[in-house]
């Protein structure tokens, strides 16, 4: 085993974790881990944009009040007003940095998405994110005091007591175990401050929209250490993502309904103004639910986003990526409807932090998907979370440089210990133990829920996560066996989260209470002590 030591460590590559690489090699060393290439993040993925006031015809109150209506009484009052009336300027700075976002005529142009009542989401064509990540990239990989560290996946944070025994708050972070994939070894990192950055957990369900790297390994990792997860039973179902045998976790943007796509069953009756005023523009958990329950009523395997009636020429420029893989696989979306159902897309829940990306374990902090700001509440704003991404990625560089921790002299891990464990010759194990956590979550603690559906679910995952226990200390690490560790544990808590929660409330529906009540205008909080 080596360790590596550095002044700061980010764990993950996305929009949050290079941001925040950035700024924190100005003053010292920084080492980014990822699991797979640098490139591979869900803020790579995204599609639609960066929600900000940027506009004449809008305002901080507007997008303020839009987010607020969304969260369904949970989001946090003052994290909400912070996050929009800080968004203008880490617009400013992303476009200082070298992104490109479109423009018309010399302004940005801006789109239109459900739950928003203005047009403000900053958008590079439909590949924002990929355009966000590519110059965040490039920037980093140019500073001699950013080295990336690619095929490394996290195993846990190591840490200066016993986590089974010691209160997050009398402990402290010194970095992380990680294992290298292309020899097995596992590595000790070790920094003052270390950033968890690694995204949300969208492959603990069967489908999702989430790239293979999403199993929520810095949530889970958390979890372990003692750490609070909090509001982990929201989880938004994005409602359109591309029904096709092809191709598993294509993303159809809710921008395409924002410039006025129509959602069809199969006879093509446009049905979201039976469930909503807001029709297609209605926030996702909404729309989400609608396309499941036309599901269910119908049988169908799919619903139908109709673009037909806009013009080619628009579509194709707005549009160029959604278009170009559609136009691959079959689907002219100018002149055919495009097959859509839900997805698992982005967890509300996370990590809590406080405004500052601060944990209650000393020398950990979290942003991103990774983290709970209080700024989604019950449901997320299309298009913020890019926004919290950088508002709370520079709040948490700004912090850790305050902060000024430094290794505690004399600091060095507990070496990592392989005891007994042997090559695994039973690998169907995981991939058997992983599409039946996946298929369960699915089914039971999806879209709709009840108590008979999570009972069920926690009795099974319960005797899955014994076996994988078992498992990861008989077997010699794999990437895979840590994933599937992970997924276990935040079904899990997610399961625990959701029966915890007995009334519906934004992303959270349950046939067994299904209007909100008063008593739960809270969080949601689970830890390994209770």
């Amino acid at each position: 085993m080596s360790t590596k030591r550095f002044d700061f460590l980010v764990i993950g590559s996305g929009v949050a974790g290079l941001l925040a690489a950035e700024k924190l090699a100005k003053a010292g060393t920084v080492a980014v881990i990822t699991k797979r290439a640098p490139e591979i993040s869900n803020t790579n993925l995204a599609q639609g944009g960066i929600a900000a006031v940027t506009a004449v015809e809008d305002n901080f109150d507007l997008h303020i009040a839009d987010t607020l209506r969304t969260g369904a009484g949970l989001s946090d009052t003052e994290i909400v007003k912070l996050t929009v009336m800080e968004g203008p300027e880490r617009v400013r700075e992303l476009v200082a940095l070298g992104t490109e976002f479109s423009r018309r005529k010399g302004f940005f142009e801006l789109g239109l998405e459900g739950g928003h009542s203005r047009r403000r989401i900053l958008h590079a064509a439909d590949a924002t994110g990929r355009e966000i990540e590519h110059t965040l990239l490039k920037a980093c990989r140019r500073d001699k005091n950013i080295k990336f560290f690619p095929g490394f996946a996290a195993v846990d944070l190591i840490l200066r007591g016993r986590p089974a025994r010691t209160r997050p708050q009398k402990n402290v972070c010194l970095g992380v175990y990680a294992l290298e994939a292309a020899t097995g070894k596992v590595h000790s990192f070790l920094a003052g401050s270390t950033l968890l950055a690694s995204g949300g957990a969208g492959k603990v369900y069967r489908y999702t929209t989430n790239p293979d790297v999403a199993t929520g390994d810095g949530m889970a990792m958390a979890y372990r250490a003692g750490l609070r997860l909090l509001n982990m039973e929201f989880v938004q179902f994005h409602p359109t993502c591309l029904y096709h045998p092809q191709e598993k976790s294509f993303l159809i943007s809710e921008a395409l309904r924002g410039e006025g796509g129509i959602l069809r069953g199969a006879s093509g009756e446009a049905f979201m103004k039976k469930y909503s005023p807001d029709r297609e523009l209605a926030p996702r958990d909404i729309v989400a639910r609608a396309i499941d329950a036309e599901l269910k009523r119908t049988g169908a395997d799919c619903v139908y986003l109709d673009m037909t009636h806009l013009s080619a020429a628009f579509l194709k420029k707005r549009f160029p990526t959604i278009h170009a893989k559609c136009l691959q696989l079959g689907i002219d979306i100018t002149r055919q409807p495009i097959p859509v159902v839900p997805a698992a897309h982005f967890f509300c829940g996370g990590v809590e932090t406080d405004r500052n990306g601060r944990t209650a374990l000393p020398g950990l902090y979290a942003a991103g998907e990774t983290a709970h700001t209080g700024l989604h509440g019950a449901n997320r704003l299309a298009s913020n979370s890019l926004l919290e991404a950088c508002v709370f990625s520079h709040r948490a560089a700004q912090a850790i440089m305050a902060d000024g921790r430094s290794l505690p002299r004399g600091a060095a891990p507990v070496p990592w210990q392989t005891g007994n464990a042997r090559p695994s010759d039973e690998a169907v194990i995981i991939s058997h133990n992983w599409d039946e956590i996946r298929t369960l979550m699915w089914n039971y603690v999806g879209i709709v829920r009840s108590n008979k559906r999570l009972d069920r679910a926690r009795a099974r995952v319960k005797i899955i996560s014994d076996e994988i226990v078992k498992y990861y200390w008989d077997f010699l690490l794999t990437t895979d066996l840590l994933e599937l560790r992970n997924i276990a544990c935040l079904a899990g808590v997610i399961i625990r989260s959701a029966a915890g929660r007995r009334e519906s409330r934004g992303l959270h529906f349950t046939v067994d209470y299904p209007a909100a009540s008063k008593k739960f205008l809270k969080p949601t909080a689970a830890d390994r002590y209770h």
